[in-house]
């Protein structure tokens, strides 16, 4: 083997192990939040300091507060809207843990790719060829698999009802934070999203009498490392992993994270891992591994795009 290849292959082993790191830390978002909750924090208060802290962080990473420079009508987009919407995706779904397990919040919200296939659809901007209906068909069974009979009462339809909706926010918000991008670095558009976002859960916590710097332990722990590993850590990492493989490798890989979700909160939370559960999550899992895949005319195409 060359000194090339050998060279080439380690910082492909190298950016993997960051996709994947990265991705553990998205799946541990929902761990941390159930256990800063659950000691008696209120989520607008979680997340306010999380998203709080994870702006300066973040702002660090972008090189400092000279370096974060926006013409104000972007400043303002960035804030209101991109905050506004990251505020919105993550109370859903973060609110749903009332309800239902971290796992089960995990895959659902992993259905996002296939809403995102099905708007583009709706829009006449991607066709729907045989591979996309076919994992839209895997992502509807696969929730269809977890949620179970409705009339049983398998799964409370209240957190599927807002694991679902934050799926939904979340595949509507992409196109919005691409635009938000435009211009400037991801690092610094982060970085304005996330101080909108703190603002949001900060007036939130803040209007129902919850904000406090006295919290248990427990909480500032999860709070810590949601903000320095989950936000400013997971960020940089999957971004540097992005660089090297490219969109597609780096979402086949991510794949990880719902399935890391289930296994942590087994672990930490005392949540079973329940066969229609697992069957479920695989069947979506599957279904982002196919939206992923491309056929030679279809990059092509995207390359002349």
């Amino acid at each position: 083997m060359t000194t090339g290849a050998h060279h080439g292959r380690a910082a492909l082993a190298r950016a993997t192990l960051l996709v994947v790191f990265a991705a553990a830390c998205f799946g541990s978002i929902a761990i941390l939040t159930a256990l800063a909750t659950r000691a008696g924090t209120s989520l607008p208060t979680v997340l306010a300091y999380r998203y709080g802290i994870g702006a300066v962080l973040l702002m660090l990473a972008a090189g400092g507060p000279t370096r974060l420079a926006l013409p104000r009508g972007h400043a303002v987009r960035a804030l209101a809207l991109g905050g506004g919407g990251q505020a919105v995706v993550a109370g859903l779904s973060l609110s749903s843990l009332q309800w239902i397990p971290a796992a089960t919040l995990g895959f659902l919200f992993y259905t996002f790719p296939a809403w995102v296939t099905l708007f583009a659809a709706v829009r006449g901007t991607e066709p729907v060829n045989a591979r996309r209906a076919t994992a839209l068909t895997l992502s509807l069974a696969g929730i269809a698999l977890m949620v179970g009979s409705p009339q049983a009462g398998d799964v409370p339809l209240p957190g599927v009802a807002l694991a679902l909706s934050a799926a939904l926010a979340y595949a509507l918000y992409i196109p919005l934070l691409d635009r938000l991008q435009v211009g400037t670095t991801p690092a610094v558009a982060s970085t304005w999203v996330t101080g909108g976002a703190a603002v949001i859960f900060a007036a939130a916590a803040l209007a129902n009498g919850t904000l406090t710097a006295r919290l248990p332990a427990v909480s500032w722990l999860s709070v810590m490392l949601l903000a320095l590993v989950c936000t400013a850590f997971a960020f940089i990492a999957f971004l540097r992993g992005l660089g090297v493989l490219g969109p597609v490798r780096t979402a086949i890989i991510s794949t990880v994270e719902p399935f890391w979700t289930a296994l942590l909160g087994a672990l930490v939370l005392a949540q079973p891992m329940t066969p229609p559960m697992l069957a479920g999550g695989a069947l979506i899992a599957t279904a982002v591994v196919l939206l992923q895949l491309r056929s030679p005319r279809e990059r092509a195409a995207e390359v002349a795009g």
